[in-house]
């Protein structure tokens, strides 16, 4: 971590990092492209779901990212007993939570999924889906927080092999669940479910073999409350964005069915599938930031504040020639994409617009999402929690509202590039008055490479 040239150091971190973050993204987006084949209002309630799932990651994330900043800070600073108590202690956490969501969302899932933005065509299949995917909750929280603790002891590579697995028995499974036994768009949600059990038994397998540095032990659980606020404060900045998240994905499909009229279903179906494929690019972004968190972290913690820069200036600037390609692919192909995943010309249409947008402010996507990695790896809840919350929320919200009545259908589709242009903006001040104020002082230790 700390004699490591920095491009290799933080590449070998990102990439499987980032292969776990697509694969993630892949799995959940072959769920969509395979249940847009049933019909368009089946479509739309994997977007409506995503809100659902929007909630349980934003504890599961909010979590495994305290965590991981906890532990690689400790191990920095040499105090592995404390970061196997700060993982052990997440672990259990996460699952007490995975329990107390998957309870309260099945206690109101009707109200929930129309809270969400569910018409009442969408509405059986939205509840059909969620339904499984709350038993699965627990599951999923805790497979977080076991792959937050690989990352931050810089063993990627372990944690993506569980990731993968989940992945591949995923895409396996969802076909012939939904068409074979006939089971629909529950058939997806099973193999979701079944996808991330054996994702966290790999994990488990992982820890118990003595190949990675922590030790999950059941008597290093703390019983000090104050142990899960500290996870819980540096986490919260992934809270307020995953949270946000799931409010912004429900006024996206209260505003596109409201501003679509007769098209309602489609227009939700088409915001959704713009979404995943927007989400596809965002993955990498943050697979690469969580190779550069712990980096940051861990130097951070021994002082060598010369590597927390440069390994921010590495990671935005591969992270934004790989935004400025991507958009580029996407943007000159939108109805190609539309068309792969829903041959209906309405959602086609709809669509390929919304994508073109999000293609118009992609190359400003690393930036921004590095700055607010930046602060939370660190510790720098409330500024985090400010920039976490930007993009989804303090400039999202108020867009979603005022645009669509100015514009129509088109303001929804202008929301989240405009509210990413906005965050971007207000990210460069925080990046500035960061490194003048934290980053700029002499390190406390020399670093142990030769040259970067």
């Amino acid at each position: 971590m700390t004699g490591t040239a920095i491009p290799r150091l933080v590449a070998s971190l990102a990439i499987p990092t980032t292969v776990s973050q697509l694969i993630t993204v892949i799995y959940n987006t072959a769920d969509t492209y395979f249940v847009s084949h049933i019909d368009t209002s089946a479509s739309a309630a994997v977007g409506v779901a995503f809100a659902l799932q929007a909630i349980i990651q934003a504890f599961g994330f909010g979590i495994s990212m305290g965590c991981s900043s906890l532990v690689s800070r400790r191990l920095g600073e040499k105090k592995d007993e404390e970061a196997e108590m700060y993982a052990a202690s997440a672990s259990v956490g996460a699952i007490i939570l995975g329990f107390m969501l998957m309870a309260g969302g099945l206690l109101t899932l009707a109200p929930l999924m129309r809270l969400l933005g569910a018409t009442e065509t969408i509405l059986p299949y939205a509840c059909d889906y969620t339904r499984i995917i709350l038993i699965g909750a627990p599951v999923m929280c805790a497979s977080f927080v076991l792959n937050a603790i690989l990352k931050a002891e810089g063993e990627a590579n372990l944690s993506m092999i569980g990731l993968c697995a989940g992945g591949v028995v995923n895409i396996g499974l969802d076909p012939l669940f939904i068409y074979t036994f006939k089971m629909g768009i529950a058939g997806a949600a099973l193999a979701t479910v079944i996808s991330q059990g054996v994702s966290l038994v790999i994990l488990l397998v992982i820890f118990r073999s003595g190949r990675s540095i922590i030790k999950l032990r059941a008597g290093a659980v703390s019983k000090d409350i104050a142990v899960y606020w500290r996870l819980l404060r540096i986490g919260f900045p992934t809270i307020c964005r995953q949270g946000m998240a799931s409010v912004a994905s429900a006024l996206l499909n209260h505003g596109a069915a409201h501003w679509a009229g007769a098209d309602a279903d489609a227009a939700v179906a088409a915001v959704t599938i713009s979404n995943k494929v927007y989400m596809l690019v965002r993955s990498i972004m943050i697979g690469i930031g969580q190779g550069f968190q712990p980096v940051a972290g861990y130097n951070y913690g021994a002082g060598i504040y010369s590597r927390v820069k440069r390994a921010f200036r590495f990671s935005t600037a591969v992270g934004t020639v790989i935004a400025v390609a991507a958009a580029a692919a996407i943007g000159f192909n939108t109805e190609a994409v539309m068309h792969w995943f829903r041959d209906d010309p309405k959602v086609v249409e709809i669509g390929a617009l919304a994508l073109k947008f999000a293609c118009a402010v992609m190359p400003l996507m690393a930036y921004s999402t590095f700055v607010n990695q930046l602060y939370q790896c660190l510790g720098f809840s409330l500024a985090a929690s400010i920039l976490a919350s930007c993009r989804q929320g303090i400039f999202f919200v108020p867009i979603i509202l005022l645009l669509p009545r100015l514009i129509g259908l088109a303001g929804v589709q202008m929301t989240q590039p405009a509210a990413d242009l906005l965050t971007f903006i207000v990210s460069v001040p925080f990046q500035i008055g960061f490194f003048k104020r934290v980053l700029d002082k002499p390190d406390a230790l020399p670093a142990a490479e030769g040259t970067d």
